[in-house]
């Protein structure tokens, strides 16, 4: 058996939250959970879910109204268990609890702003901008959008709407018009937050234009507050009498004490929104209560962010993990916000600010990681990194090539956490243990309170198979319910059609003998070439560890009443695909997989299509390969992408 890749000190463990909960569960339980490792407490989590959830609230100290049991009502129903139905809280006091000087937000703009705000200033920025919603109309379930960079103006935006009882949703400005309507349009937002222009690759963007564009098709807003950011004040009288300067908003509004709404655990906090690449956006509704509650445990525990932590993550406002980051400062930990281009003016600058920043938690995309390996980059030669304690990826699977890479290149003493969930959940299922080893491609461990199993093709649970990633019992965190979807038909049919009664998240996975897990890919990407199902993950592997192979794209063909499998590479600038590296690139596959991994067909292509999160689309192309049509090209990061794929005579032979 080969070694793990990293393991805690026995220092490094006595130190984790995670060892302090399992001692104090042990002490309010009798449980012997403590120092036992992280197998005996999840194992509880899962055999007493409500005593699992009630302790995490009490441990983190959550701000509300806990109010007497019971904490879990139709706890065999899924979907259809509620959680704590009697509790009452705000997200966003939990958030705000603390209000000192220290850093709350540190913001880097690319090269061209650096801005922090201290627990205080943010306490008093959220208290004035709460007052303008209210004076401007908002009050509870009310929709507030934000059109935004990762900048501390959607922070503050979004607290102050969950303040006020207000439900937050945003998009990243890189969003074309279309793309913004088809998510916003469908949930009539009462005020629009947006900026006027952002940075990117050390390009200047004005969007001044895209949102008359966007205002006139939002005939709800009755507020647009327009944000600076390129400029001090940008000229708004174009954008009509609804539009308003972000300084003008707050002014009358002195702050003070914010009189924070308490409200029930499963009201709704946030709209998120399906990728989009199969037709308009699945609207996802996200409840207070479960976000914080999960959030804490990912934070706290599974991540072991601490008070005074410095946590950051590369996103931008139109993925999950900007709401994750956002909760870090539950944790009180100081959020360290990035936006623009991660490799501008070149590959050291997120590094630059883990050192200048005193970066404890550097959260990324694996994309990211591959793309620093490509290049040649090794920030712990350039880089100190001495505060880095934990490194987490997700966004795709990270290759084991990935892992040896961060631990080769990056850092020896860190916790590689390789974490996968979604927008689903607005969490993970698969995450970090800081307190345990570290394998090569494998996420480590499933989440506390996750009862996260692997079932082949007939429902049956496997262990070193590859099948479903399903969960079996409920959790807080599920969607409360889908936005305009009044009888629940698109929730059911999302989740709950492939196994009743069993969440089935549509990845595909194995369950390893650490106890870890491997995701192959997207289980509606799986490959079928005669009947045998292969992961998209299993190809890309063996496909870019070839040094001319920058990345790659894998979908199945229809082809003489089967299926072949079709891989399409993108090469390092200016080499082109011949037969030789063709052939490099069957043999790297046949070595290292199957015979059945070997594509039928390899073509170049100059670019990869790809969401606005940077997640390939493999089913649009799959469309486009087919001659179908790709329903919401507004999904996409580089819709043009796709027409190389369209009509392809190699295709057709």
């Amino acid at each position: 058996m080969s070694a793990p890749l990293w393991q805690p000190s026995a220092e490094r463990i006595a130190a984790a939250t995670i060892t302090r909960f399992a001692r104090w569960l042990t002490e309010r339980t009798g449980q012997p959970l403590a120092d036992r490792g992280y197998a005996p407490l999840y194992d509880w989590s899962l055999a007493e879910p409500t005593a699992f959830w009630e302790a995490l609230w009490d441990f983190c100290g959550v701000i509300g109204d806990k109010a007497p049991p019971p904490y879990l009502v139709d706890g065999d129903r899924m979907p259809g268990a509620r959680w704590f139905p009697g509790a009452r809280l705000n997200y966003a006091e939990n958030l705000l609890r603390r209000r000192d000087d220290a850093d709350a937000i540190v913001f880097w703009g690319e090269e061209r702003v650096r801005r922090r705000l201290s627990f205080a200033e943010l306490h008093d920025a959220v208290s004035s901008t709460a007052a303008a919603l209210r004076a401007a109309g908002v009050g509870t379930g009310d929709r507030v959008a934000g059109y935004m960079p990762n900048m501390p103006e959607t922070v503050i935006a979004m607290l102050a709407a969950a303040a006020v009882g207000a439900i937050w949703s945003s998009s990243s400005p890189d969003f074309g018009v279309q793309g913004v309507l088809d998510r916003f349009g469908q949930i009539t937002p009462k005020v629009l937050v947006a900026a006027e222009g952002y940075y990117y690759g050390g390009k200047t963007f004005d969007q001044t234009g895209k949102l008359a564009e966007i205002l006139a098709g939002l005939p709800t807003v009755e507020r647009l507050v327009v944000v600076p950011y390129v400029r001090d004040r940008a000229p708004i009288a174009d954008l009509g009498p609804k539009a308003v300067h972000w300084a003008d908003f707050l002014a009358p509004h002195a702050p003070g004490p914010i009189a924070f709404a308490r409200l029930p655990f499963d009201h709704p906090l946030f709209i998120m929104y399906s990728s989009g690449t199969t037709g308009v956006p699945k609207c996802i509704v996200h409840g207070a209560g479960g976000t914080l509650l999960q959030h804490l445990k990912e934070h706290r525990l599974q991540s072991d962010v601490r008070r005074d932590d410095r946590v950051f993550y590369f996103t931008t406002c139109g993925w999950m993990m900007w709401n994750w980051l956002v909760s870090g400062l539950a944790a009180e930990a100081t959020l360290l916000l990035y936006d623009g281009s991660p490799f501008h003016p070149d590959g050291n600058v997120l590094w630059d600010f883990a050192d200048a920043e005193r970066m404890t938690l550097f959260g990324t995309s694996a994309k990211y990681i591959d793309a620093l390996a490509k290049a040649g980059l090794e920030p712990g030669t350039t880089h100190d990194l001495a505060t880095v304690r934990t490194i987490t990826s997700t966004g795709s699977p990270l290759a084991p090539e990935g892992f040896e890479y961060v631990y080769r290149s990056v850092k020896t003493d860190v916790c590689l956490s390789s974490i996968s969930g979604g927008t689903d959940i607005i969490s993970c299922f698969a995450l970090g243990n800081p307190i345990g080893p570290v394998w090569a491609g494998e996420l480590q461990v499933r989440g506390l309170g996750m009862a996260v199993a692997v079932y082949d093709d007939e429902g049956r649970p496997v262990r070193g198979e590859k099948g479903e990633l399903v969960c079996t019992a409920p959790f807080p965190s599920m969607p409360i319910h889908f936005w305009n979807d009044p009888d629940g038909a698109k929730y059911r049919a999302a989740y709950f059609e492939r196994f009743p009664g069993i969440w089935c998240h549509g990845d595909y996975v194995e369950l390893t003998e650490h106890d870890g897990l491997v995701i192959y890919g997207r289980s509606d990407a799986v490959l079928n070439p005669g009947g045998v199902r292969i992961g998209t993950a299993e190809i890309y592997r063996q496909v870019e560890q070839l040094p001319e192979v920058v990345e790659s794209l894998v979908v199945g063909q229809d082809w003489d009443h089967d299926v072949r499998v079709v891989l399409f590479v993108r090469l390092r600038e200016g080499l082109v695909l011949d037969d030789a590296l063709r052939d490099r690139i069957r043999r790297q596959i046949r070595a290292n997989a199957t015979p059945r991994h070997v594509p039928a067909k390899i073509l170049q292509v100059g670019d990869i299509p790809r969401t606005k999160s940077g997640k390939i689309v493999e089913l649009a192309v799959r469309n486009v390969v087919h001659g179908r049509p790709v329903k919401n090209v507004e999904a996409l990061a580089n819709p043009e992408a796709l027409e190389e794929f369209r009509d392809r005579a190699e295709l057709a032979e």
